[in-house]
């Protein structure tokens, strides 16, 4: 089970350490080179064996080897999958230099004293990673004299955070939204509507906020043009100057696809991602070494230890393989039967096709419980010819329309959606008439409802989609 629910890329890496763990798992395609060969004897039950015609010897075995812990492994320490006529070449690593680094090495730049630097360092220190001091004045003092043993007054460390101001990206060390904007501002080149910007953020925040922009008209006597063109040079300033920073670490995390759907003349053809399906066998080195033990008439305590640890990593190998052809005929069922149970969606790649699916409809077709294939929708990913997505973006709860029919609330959304996208940003529709539009379409919802689908497909109240 916890197999099953690793993406791709999980997967392979819990491959990797089962492969350093268990030397006697190997990869490649020799598993049908091996015959099944069971034998019995006092101690040990069933193993499997390959062919007796290349059959060691019991005094060519050092059963030692296998039971020194003393050294590492030669198995952890070699690559077999380079040629001996390859270069050897190190990748270089890239040092990324911080956020909060490259604002120190900014500061280099300045003339400053210890005492200025020191309180400089401290503020920077300060800043989150979207780039704010979301701390007091006072607080700030009191910490330094805390931790730092730095006393100091409010006016000195308002003096330094001047200096953080003039820092890039513009905008960092803001204390709040309202500051960072107008720092931005004010580092433009003055312009007509940059003045009127700056106006604006420093005192009518509140009603840009709100966008009441008839009364900001009223206010400074401007026409629509102007007001939308100051707005403009607003909208085009970064609330999160710290989140731009290009060097900073964050890794980006790639999808990869766990199974490919493509239409083939005009059929659904679906496919799981290779790298779900490893080559692995047992290894026949193991596997010889339990034979010669088998062979041998003398069986030392010590042998009787080492064969016993053979064993327990045989055992362990062979349920690892089983486990993961189980994993992979889990998946592929169960994306089988997703397919085609919205397979007038993959045939045409509209949303409103999505039909009413929950994890029981699957759970039932596929003889599955529903905790499986839970495991397998909520971390997997399809490749579609429109586009890659979460599987389990393709369930849904069903909701009647005004001819009695089950409807996906998907294709509800994505009707909310297009009505949304489509009305006049000038005079945009609250929940009460969305509501009211979508019965008109024939899906009678409340108020109530068409708020909870609109906040789910993250798009603001209808004040918040006014545009001038």
């Amino acid at each position: 089970m916890k197999l099953i629910q690793l993406p791709t890329q999980a997967f392979e890496q819990r491959l990797l350490e089962e492969m350093n763990e268990n030397p006697a798992l190997e990869t490649g395609n020799d598993e049908d080179d091996y015959e099944k060969d069971e034998f019995e004897n006092d101690e040990y039950e069933d193993y499997d064996e390959s062919d007796d015609s290349d059959r060691i010897e019991a005094d060519d075995i050092n059963i030692d080897d296998y039971l020194s812990d003393d050294d590492t492994p030669d198995y952890k320490t070699q690559a077999n999958n380079y040629s001996d006529d390859d270069e050897s070449r190190d990748s270089p690593i890239a040092a990324n230099i911080s956020f909060h680094q490259d604002l120190i090495n900014q500061l280099n730049t300045f003339i400053l004293n210890d005492e200025e630097r020191q309180i400089a360092e401290f503020l920077v220190g300060s800043i989150d990673d979207m780039g704010y001091i979301r701390r007091s004045i006072s607080d700030l003092v009191d910490d330094m004299a805390f931790t730092q043993a730095l006393y100091t007054d409010e006016a000195m460390v308002e003096k330094m955070l001047y200096v953080i101001h003039e820092l890039e990206p513009s905008g960092v060390g803001a204390r709040d939204l309202q500051e960072c904007l107008l720092l931005q501002l004010k580092h433009r080149t003055p312009t007509e509507y940059v003045d009127l910007a700056i106006d604006i953020i420093e005192n009518q925040f509140d009603a840009f906020t709100k966008k009441h922009y008839d009364k900001l008209i009223q206010k400074y006597n401007v026409s629509n043009e102007q007001l939308k063109k100051a707005i403009h040079e607003i909208e085009r300033l970064n609330p999160k100057p710290g989140g731009s920073f290009t060097g900073n670490n964050k890794v980006t995390e790639n999808v990869v696809p766990d199974f490919a759907i493509r239409i083939v003349e005009g059929e659904l053809e679906l496919t799981l991602n290779g790298r779900n399906a490893p080559s692995l066998h047992v290894s026949k080195d193991y596997q010889d070494m339990l034979r010669t033990y088998k062979d041998s008439r003398d069986k030392s305590n010590d042998q009787k230890d080492a064969v016993q640890f053979i064993k327990q990593k045989l055992d362990s190998a062979k349920w690892f393989i089983d486990a993961i052809r189980q994993r992979q005929e889990t998946l592929f069922v169960t994306m089988n039967a997703i397919m085609h149970y919205q397979e007038e969606f993959f045939l045409d790649g509209d949303e409103t096709m999505m039909k009413p699916m929950i994890l029981k409809d699957i759970a039932d077709l596929v003889g599955l419980d529903i905790s499986t294939i839970s495991r397998v929708a909520n971390s997997k990913y399809v490749e579609t010819p429109y586009g890659t997505k979460l599987i389990k973006e393709f369930f849904s709860e069903a909701m009647k329309n005004d001819q009695g029919e089950d409807v996906s609330t998907l294709e509800i959304k994505k009707i909310l959606q297009n009505i949304i996208e489509e009305e006049d940003k000038k005079k945009p529709h609250p929940d009460d008439q969305l509501a009211e539009l979508l019965k008109d379409k024939g899906y009678p919802i409340a108020r109530r409802t068409v708020a909870k689908y609109r906040e789910q497909l993250d798009i603001p109240v209808a004040r918040m989609r006014k545009k001038i």
